[in-house]
């Protein structure tokens, strides 16, 4: 598997997903653990504190060791050593608990040394309900002759409601792990998608550059021979197919810059250029390309010259024009203004256009984005020169904005950094 960026993200969020597991469990293991060690202390205590009562009631003298004995889980047994009543105990016994505050389900049992049998049993409810009273549930200790026995029927269930405040962070915490393993299937689904896409975006191009090529040099070929030349209509088509292959290649040459540019295999080369040579090229250009009347106003403060790739700021420029031009329904008048403000460089780009509306202005940027118009099928284009305008930005670190004009049409911003003219 090769580690790029992308699944360098995912293979550290699985760990961290292991990692958050295994301190979850950690810490619920330990608020367990805490919960009954805190749970077992309270009820040793209650217990020792009856039998100080029932010593106290019969003025006998407290014995040194600990009256107390765990057998099980739930299930204590109280070695008292003196006479005592049923009656009494039971008092005690709910006294102490709710000392302590310890609302839970008991049953108890006295040991009667005539019968040999434990007796006097009963079952006590915190809610007042009535339970039958598990008489199997206490077994004899041959040890001992005065004693009685506790037993918690709902000692476990009573742990994992304390804790319930764990199990909800837990539940939560869950939940957020399955939403993020389900956003990871989506983003390797829409990435595996997407490079489906780039792949047959790229192999689409290149089989097309070839048969297209054929053909330029073919029809190049044929307009250069004198039975067409001599024929005004045969020319004339000669040149419609030469013209119409230029554009489609012009197309196919902008899907495999725009292709490039998401594989990242573009690098700029940064070098001065005087800005007002390279928009009178692009002017002149897009003159010879539209037939059309056009006017194409040119403003600037002072003779400018940037640090840029030249390449990618010409077509950057192009591109602008392009549109404005494409998009303009009457004749096109397009004002560019070059000015500093206090961040530095500001390239405005204004045209009489139909302009955008609000609604589509913040997806223009985004690749193969149309907005949607009636003559959209008439106007030439993929969708990706604003967003390949929105790549050079990025690349030389400026900002770009695209506004509606008051009247009609749009402004195209471009903020160039202090440090990138002189």
């Amino acid at each position: 598997m090769k580690f790029n960026r992308f699944n360098t993200v995912i293979f550290i969020g699985f760990l961290a997903i292991v990692g958050v597991i295994i301190m979850q469990l950690f810490l619920l293991n330990q608020a367990y653990i805490f919960e009954k060690k805190d749970m077992e202390d309270k009820i040793h205590f209650v217990l020792q504190d009856v039998v100080e009562k029932i010593y106290f009631d019969n003025k006998s003298e407290l014995p040194i060791t600990n009256p107390v004995k765990k057998v099980s889980e739930n299930y204590f047994i109280v070695n008292v050593n003196d006479v005592f009543e049923n009656r009494i105990l039971e008092q005690y016994l709910k006294l102490e608990f709710e000392k302590v505050k310890l609302e839970l389900d008991f049953e108890y049992a006295i040991y009667d040394c005539g019968s040999d049998e434990m007796v006097y049993g009963n079952y006590i409810s915190i809610d007042g309900k009535s339970e039958n009273f598990c008489a199997d549930c206490f077994s004899k200790n041959s040890n001992l002759t005065y004693y009685f026995a506790v037993r918690f029927p709902n000692l476990k269930q009573t742990y994992f409601k304390s804790i319930s405040q764990y199990w909800i962070f837990t539940g939560v915490l869950f939940l957020v792990l399955i939403i993020y393993v389900y956003s990871v299937f989506l983003m390797l689904q829409q990435k595996r998608y997407t490079d489906l896409q780039k792949d047959f975006i790229n192999n689409m191009t290149h089989e097309f550059k070839t048969p297209l090529a054929s053909i330029l040099i073919a029809s190049n070929y044929a307009s250069a021979q004198n039975e067409i030349k001599e024929n005004p209509k045969l020319a004339k088509y000669i040149q419609i197919i030469i013209s119409q292959s230029n554009k489609l290649n012009q197309h196919i040459e902008k899907i495999l810059t725009v292709a490039k540019t998401e594989t990242k295999q573009i690098s700029i080369q940064k070098k001065i250029i005087d800005v007002d040579s390279s928009f009178e090229l692009v002017k002149d250009n897009i003159l010879l390309k539209y037939h059309n009347n056009i006017q194409i106003n040119f403003e600037s403060e002072s003779k400018f010259q940037i640090l840029a790739d030249e390449f990618h700021f010409y077509n950057m420029v192009y591109n602008i024009l392009d549109n404005a031009v494409k998009y303009s329904k009457s004749d096109a008048v397009i004002d560019v203004l070059i000015k500093e403000n206090s961040k530095g460089l500001l390239l405005k780009f204004k045209d009489n256009g139909v302009g955008i509306p609000e609604n589509d202005l913040p997806f223009v940027f985004d690749k193969f984005f149309r907005v949607a118009r009636e003559d959209s099928k008439d106007i030439e284009g993929f969708g990706i020169g604003l967003s390949y305008v929105k790549r050079v930005c990025e690349w030389h670190k400026w900002k770009v904005f695209v506004t509606n004009n008051e009247d009609k049409g749009i402004t195209v911003t471009i903020q160039l950094n202090k440090n990138d003219y002189e």
